[in-house]
Parts: structure tokens; sequence; C-alpha cells
């Protein structure tokens, strides 16, 4: 449960924000105020931080804001005992009917978004599983929060009403018609990765609902289903279809039917039945149509191809077959339509199978049939849950009725039980839920990024070859840089920040999955690649060369060198007192993460991260005049706000401590007496003994560069003015 409210901090982190534009006074933060003793500010903003380590029931709403969200002719009941939900009722004359439920996401499904704290949604969703409203009750996505603003993220959400659960809901691409089985969405620009976690969020916990109290999905998680393996494919006949149990097949006989209607008003009614009990009643086969032994075996061509594009991802194609007296579909069926006498199950959940509509171009390869023998070909949709892995129980449902009209109606139902072999699926191994689509989708952009995290690892590594020209490491230091602005940074979203560190804070704090940085790829790569050459290389790796604001900057600062720019270099004891500010301003943020998502989100703003890059400088004019007075700093001051001021930075030269060697070559001269490489170095990151500070440098190669040149190292000036033949000079790690 939500503990009292015993300071600001706990205010700000349950109270629901103030911009919501309907239902204005629904959303207004409680009236919470401080002690006014010192000791007791003190002592409860101590048991605020106690209590923020255990993990918070997240929900806000009380009956009479439910009531104040859905108004009359709608009736809010009571709170659920079992499941956080409120049933909702429509007065209509004098009866009340169930119109569905409505509830918090973050109480049935609280997936951290990249604050480390979850999406609250208020959704409102039919008994028929469609969407009635979906609200955002609160957020604290940094691209949402003072970036795009939360207009964007209304409008997404807009889109989800009169959806329903049975579709399955992508995001991106043309808006499809409502009714569709697949139904596509428009996302939000630059803020891909948060509206799918806002989705998965929405359909993880309307998916429990809808299976706790709709009864229509009781089963699998969609997501963590065995699908077919579309690779599998074996030529086969129709007899060997049969053997290999693709194709399941079940005859009814004439005593078989009879005895299902012995003792009801039904028995007795078909004749043919009793004057010949042992007869053959009819034959039902059924066929899991979108196995490739299957479908290729049984269709031509080009009716597989049309087939597998009818099929969206994660479709299931059924064929049943019928022969006999009985119709499985009947005179009312309609094309296109939910049968009304063929019915699916897998385990306790229901499945809707609904009929294709499909005219094949060449007739099914399938033995000859007598006359009157039906086929149809079903879709189940992938959200249905359909596991390839489990029994299909298929229910073929004949009726009798005594009368013509109003007479009793008796139903049976005569099932088959069919079970695809192991060979031909793909079991779920893990929970793919979610993020899985946006790897395969941004497979390319991966790809380029892996093939220049290679290149770069191969210029760190081959060093001295580079560095062996200057010119050679101008030209490759630019267009890398270039690289890192242009892809990275502002095309692929790749730029880190501060808020990946306050998330993984708050996802700790509140005990929840870190599952939330797979949404963002190029995240997880660039981190995964960091921890290794943090040990390699130290912080530099990506502060020199990967940061595509640090990237903005030396192209800026390159800019001002040519234009011959005064430059103004601190003192090494202010440059050194300079440099601790950024891990003041790392712990404030930390401390802000433990205690207040709201000031957190306030602090990790000393970022222009967002502002120049995520957004490209479209936003509200104190940020970009931020970003602004930043990089016209960094045009007389070196990178300052990456020496000075940068959380990350700090937490990257933290981090960088894992290093194992001091890899960039010193000489035994450096320090004592040369100052070159100390006095060059634009990041004062050399000390004047000549030794480097690793937790300060860049990784730049410049001092690389110098170290090996004859017109620049003095050293080797001097070697080469006291002696006619140059001779090696020895090199030391660290003088």
């Amino acid at each position: 449960m939500v503990p009292n409210r015993c300071c600001q901090a706990c205010q700000e982190a349950t109270a629901v924000p103030t911009t919501m534009k309907r239902q204005r006074n629904l959303y207004q933060p409680l009236d919470v105020r401080p002690g006014r003793s010192g000791l007791t500010w003190l002592w409860r903003c101590l048991l605020c931080l106690a209590v923020l380590w255990v993990p918070v029931h997240a929900g806000v709403m009380t009956k009479e804001r439910m009531r104040e969200a859905f108004p009359l002719p709608l009736i809010v009941g009571e709170k659920d005992a079992e499941l956080p939900v409120w049933p909702i009722f429509k007065q209509e004359a004098t009866e009340t009917p169930l119109v569905g439920y409505v509830f918090e996401s973050a109480d049935l499904a609280a997936i951290p978004g990249f604050s480390g704290t979850p999406f609250n949604l208020l959704v409102a969703l039919k008994a028929n599983g469609d969407f009635l409203d979906v609200r955002v009750l609160s957020q604290h996505e940094p691209v949402f929060v003072e970036g795009l603003g939360e207009e964007p993220l209304q409008r997404f959400v807009e889109q989800y009403r009169g959806l329903s659960l049975k579709q399955n809901i992508k995001i991106g691409g043309a808006q499809s018609a409502p009714g569709a089985a697949t139904v596509r969405i428009h996302g939000v620009a630059k803020a891909t990765a948060s509206v799918r976690i806002l989705n998965q969020s929405l359909l993880a916990a309307s998916l429990k609902v809808a299976r706790a109290r709709l009864g229509y999905a009781q089963g699998r998680d969609p997501d963590l289903v065995a699908r077919v393996d579309g690779s599998v494919f074996e030529t086969m006949t129709w007899d060997a279809l049969l053997k290999a149990g693709l194709v399941t097949r079940r005859l009814l006989r004439n005593q078989e039917v009879e005895s299902a209607f012995a003792g009801t008003s039904a028995e007795g009614l078909e004749p043919e039945i009793l004057t010949d009990p042992q007869g053959d009643y009819g034959e039902i086969h059924v066929a899991f149509l979108s196995v490739p032994t299957v479908g290729k075996n049984l269709l031509s061509p080009q009716d597989w191809d049309y087939l597998q594009g009818r099929l969206d991802a994660g479709d299931s194609a059924l064929l049943v077959m019928v022969r006999g007296r009985y119709s499985m579909l009947g005179e009312d069926f309609v094309r296109g339509a939910v049968p009304s006498r063929i019915s699916l199950r897998q385990g306790d959940l229901p499945l809707e199978m609904r009929d294709m509509d499909i005219d094949l171009k060449q007739a099914l390869r399938v033995p000859e049939q007598p006359e009157g023998a039906e086929w149809k070909i079903f879709r189940v949709i992938g959200p249905a849950g359909l596991d390839a892995a489990q029994s299909l129980e298929f229910n073929v449902h004949l009726q009798r009725s005594r009368h013509a009209m109003y007479g009793e109606k008796v139903n049976k139902a005569f099932t088959v039980h069919t079970q695809l072999p192991s060979k031909y699926y793909i079991a779920a191994s893990s929970d793919n839920k979610g993020w899985h689509s946006i790897w395969s989708d941004r497979w390319w952009e991966l790809a380029l990024l892996a093939l220049g995290l290679g290149v770069l690892s191969l210029a760190l590594w081959r060093q001295d070859w580079l560095a062996a020209s200057v010119r050679r490491l101008q030209v490759f230091r630019t267009v890398f840089l270039l690289y890192t602005l242009g892809f990275i940074g502002w095309f692929a979203q790749g730029q880190l920040s501060i808020v990946n560190i306050t998330g993984v804070i708050r996802a700790l704090v509140e005990g929840r999955s870190l599952d939330f940085f797979m949404y963002d790829p190029m995240t997880v790569v660039l981190w995964a690649y960091l921890l290794i050459t943090f040990v390699l290389w130290g912080r530099g790796v990506y502060c020199g060369w990967l940061c595509p604001f640090g990237a903005l900057q030396d192209l800026l600062a390159s800019v001002a060198e040519r234009f011959k720019l005064r430059q103004w270099r601190p003192s090494a004891p202010l440059d050194a007192r300079l440099k601790k500010a950024k891990y003041l301003v790392l712990g404030a943020i930390v401390i802000s993460a433990l205690v207040s998502v709201r000031w957190s989100d306030r602090l990790v703003e000393v970022e222009p991260f967002k502002t120049s890059i995520t957004l490209m400088f479209d936003r509200s004019w104190p940020f970009v005049a931020w970003a602004l007075v930043l990089l016209a700093v960094n045009m007389v001051v070196y990178k300052a706000f990456c020496r000075y001021l940068c959380p990350l930075g700090a937490g990257m030269a933290l981090l960088g401590r894992a290093r194992r060697r001091d890899w960039l070559p010193r000489r035994v001269e450096c320090g004592k007496p040369c100052q070159r490489c100390a006095h060059d170095c634009r990041y004062q990151a050399i000390e004047r003994q000549g030794s480097i500070d690793y937790q300060e440098c860049f990784q730049c190669l410049d001092c690389v560069a110098i170290e090996q040149s004859d017109q620049l190292c003095v050293p080797r000036i001097n070697a080469r003015k006291h002696s006619d033949k140059p001779f090696p000079i020895p090199i030391a790690n660290a003088p």
C-alpha cells in the first residue's frame, strides 16, 4: 500500500500530475504539507527514504475521482476485492448492465520507463474487450517531461479508443480500419521506445483484466507461446501428412452421433442413423495450414504466397474439412465471419477463428471428396495466444430440433484433438514481450553501429599507426565525429544520458525489472560496448569519440580554431577545482533520484543532450538557450561542459577506474623536463610530472601523435640534434 506522504519527496513521487486537460479537478495533487519543526522535517525525510526502498502500490484513484472521470449515465461500482479494478455500469431505464472495468495500469503491469518509473494509465475496458477510454495519469519519460510535452502523448493514447484486445495492435505505418484483425496506430517521432513501453504497459495490464474478468483469455501470454518454424519443409503426400500427424482425421459413426443425443428430446430424429447404426455419419479433417510442410503440400505455390501475404506475424491459418450430411457452416454463415457451428479451444482458452474468405486459384491437393464436402481456412490472430506447442481442440457443434419453428434445440459437440509435432515449431524460451520487434526492425542501424564500434576499436588498438601522421589522425577523428553526431546522435538517437543511470536507480529502489532498457537497442549496445572499454581504455572512449553532444562541441571548437577565436585556459589549480563540480552535480542527481522523481526530472536538465540531440533544438526557449550558451562557452573554453559540469561524464570517470593498464605511451623525459604534451592537451589531463590522469583523459590521441613525431616531440628533436643517426628512445607507460 502507499505509505502516508510524510514529506515533499513522497508527495512528488506519488501525486498525480496536473497537466491533464480533461477532468481537471480529478488530477489535482493531494494537499500535504510537511511539518514545521526542523527535527520533525528531518525525521520525516529519513523515514521517507527508508520507505522508498520498498516496492510501492501505485494506485492513486479513489472512488470519488472515478465518479468524476466517468459521470452519469455511467455508474462506478465498488473496487474489486481480489483484482484492483472498478466495474462500471450504465443506467438504462430500470436496469444497470455491466459496461466494463476501469483500472490503473501501474497496479497490474508496472513496466518502468526510461526514468525507471512506470507509466500510470487510466484504462476503461469494455466487457467485449474494446477500449472505452485510455488516459495518462502520470509519466516521467524524459522525452515528454519538458521535452516534446504531453500533447503528443495524449494524441497517441487517444488512438486506442474503439480498438480491441482481440486485435493485433502495432505501432507505425498507415492507420488501419478499426475492425481489422491487425490495426496500426501512429507512433511519436523521437519517442519510439517510450510509446512502445506505454503500449506494452497498456496491453499487459488489460490482458490481465481480460483473463480474470472477461473470460475470453484465460490462457498463455501471447508473447510467451511457441511459434511455427517457417524454415522446416518436407515434401509429403496426403497420406504422409496423415501419418506424420500434420493432418488429423476423425470419423463419426451414426451410432456415436445418436448416442450423444440419447435421453434428450432430439433422440431418434434422423431415420438414416437408425437404419444403419454402423454407417458413416461424417468425417472431419483439421490441419495447421500455416506450417510450410502442410501449406506448401496442400496449396499451389501461388495460393501459398497469397496466404502468407494475408497473415501477420504471429497469426495462424487452420484448415477444417467436414464431409457428411451436416454442414459445419450452416445456411446463415457469412463469409469472413466467425462460424457458429465450429469452435476452437486450447486448454482453458477459447480462441476466435475467423474465416479468411480465400478463393484459391487451384484446388486443394487432397483426395477427391464426395459431393457436399466443405472446407474453410480460418485465421487465429497472434494476440489470441495460440501456442503451437500445445494441443488444439476443435469442436463441431451438431444441432437438432424436434420442430422446425419454436421447437426445443439440442446441441452436442464432437471434438477433434490435434497436436503439432515438435520439429515444426519453435518453443518459447524467454520473455520477448514488447521489445523483441524493435531489435529486428532496427537491425540495419545496429549493424551500422557495430561497424562503427569495430572501426573505433581497431583505431584505438592500432593507435601507433593512426597517430603516426597528424593529418591522418585529424581526418579520421573529424570523419568519426561526424558519424557520431549525424548517425549515432541525430538519426539513431543513441545519445547516452544520466537518465540511464537514474532510471536504473529508480527501478532498483522500486524493485522493478531493468527490461525497459531493451526497448532502446542503441543504448543497450553502447553500454555493453562501454563496459568492455572501461577495462581496456577507460572513460575516454565514449566521452571522446561516441558522445554525440561531445562530438558537436568538438566540431564547433574546430570552427572556433579556424576563425582564430581567443581561447581561455584556466590555471591548473582552478581547472582541478572546476573538474570536481561535475561530481557534485552527479551526487545531487543521484540523491534526487532516490527521494523525488520530480526533482530528478528537473535536475537532469543540466544535460543539454535532450535539447540538442534528441529534439534537435525543437523545444521551448529556456532549454534551447541553455544548450546554446554551453555551446558558445565551448567555443572559447574547450569542451567546458564535458570537463566541468557533465554528470554522465562524472559517472563515466568513476566507471573508468576499472581500467587495468596505462595504455597511452609516455617517455622518461615527459614532465622531466618536457612539458610539450601537458601544454598542448586541451583537456588539461596531463599533469606537470608527465603522467596522464585517465579519469579526465578523453583519449583524443593528440599526445600520441606528438610523441611519435620527429617535428613535435621535444625529446625526439633533441635526440636528432645530438646524433647523426636516429636511435630508439626509451618508452615508459608512466614516468
